[in-house]
């Protein structure tokens, strides 16, 4: 895997820092009282494990399942929710967690899934954020970097479900995309 890699673009040092930031922001800025942390699968996975480990408060962790990128390069342009069971949110405050802020529809549309169900308040976070215009006018609260439009992988990332466990994030070679 790592030989699909053109280079590093995030080590696991500075991934590791930056979540101690953002758990500290999350717990500054959230009220007192449980968080009901919504987990975007599969991408996410890695990066909500990390930082929810650093956050010292009552949590409830739900996870969803919803797709767009169906295996290619880039997004469809549609969000699918692929679970039958939605969280029950009502009257929760909420952080949604995904691994990366890209058109912004996957984020737009389940932040706005949440407030019809509910929710009291919805936050979101993500650990990269392509600096690109996008389709739907959406930004994080919590954003762990800020990258080019690069097709990235790694750290729960991945192309047709490989390298997600990679320990950094790396740009894939055009060759390893076949």
């Amino acid at each position: 895997m790592k030989n699909d890699i053109e280079r590093i673009l995030v080590d696991e040092e500075i991934i590791e820092r930056r979540l101690d930031t953002m758990a500290k922001e999350i717990e500054r800025d959230f009220p007192a009282g449980p968080i009901v942390v919504v987990i975007l699968l599969k991408g996410a996975l890695v990066f909500a494990a990390d930082l929810l480990r650093r956050i010292p408060r009552e949590l409830s962790i739900e996870c969803l399942n919803v797709a767009s990128y169906h295996g290619g390069l880039e997004s469809s342009g549609k969000v699918d929710f692929l679970d039958r069971h939605f969280p029950e949110v009502k009257g929760k405050h909420i952080i949604l967690l995904d691994d990366i802020l890209d058109t912004g529809r996957t984020l737009a549309a389940v932040a706005q899934r949440l407030r019809e169900e509910g929710a009291s308040a919805v936050h979101t976070g993500v650990l990269l954020a392509k600096d690109k215009k996008r389709a739907e006018e959406v930004e994080a609260d919590y954003v762990g970097f800020a990258i080019g439009d690069e097709f990235v992988v790694g750290y729960g990332l991945d192309y047709k479900g490989k390298y997600r466990n990679l320990p950094y994030v790396g740009i894939l070679k055009l060759s390893a995309a076949t």
